[in-house]
């Protein structure tokens, strides 16, 4: 093998690498983003009680975990939501694994479980993954 061609396959390994540094930052920059949303509140055991009592608009209330792949799925629809319906209503996350007595508390028994809740009570509750507009159609009457 020449110098030539022993250089090339080096490039060509470098360029490789790069390309997938670049996707792996790409997505923890995404994952994170998604985690930590200005748009979407993230509630603890500590906060919720204050936030869902004080809130002057409906909650919808996304109890999730990191692991969950249908929490992933909507994480980005919920985003959306909560950009598009600023004024109508809010998003908030409750991650399980760090509050399971709120999961205990509202009897979540699998996740996603959505609670929209309306002056400070739970009014509607959405158990699993849903697309934008079902969604959107499943809280129309209590928001």
């Amino acid at each position: 093998m020449t110098f030539d061609q022993m250089w090339g396959q080096r490039n060509q390994s470098d360029r490789t690498i790069r390309r997938i540094e670049s996707i792996t930052s790409l997505e923890d920059s995404q994952r994170k983003g998604s985690l930590m949303s200005e748009s979407v509140v993230q509630l603890s055991e500590n906060t919720f009680d204050e936030e869902i009592s004080s809130a002057t608009e409906p909650i919808l209330v996304d109890f999730w975990a990191e692991w969950c792949g249908p929490c992933k799925m909507i994480a980005p629809i919920l985003e959306e939501l909560a950009v598009e319906q600023d004024g109508v209503f809010k998003i908030a996350k409750v991650n399980v694994d760090d509050a399971p007595g709120l999961a205990q508390r509202f009897e979540v028994m699998s996740i996603p479980t959505l609670i929209l809740f309306k002056n400070g009570e739970p009014t509607k509750r959405v158990v699993g993954a849903k697309g934008k507009d079902a969604l959107l159609d499943e809280l129309s009457t209590f928001i």
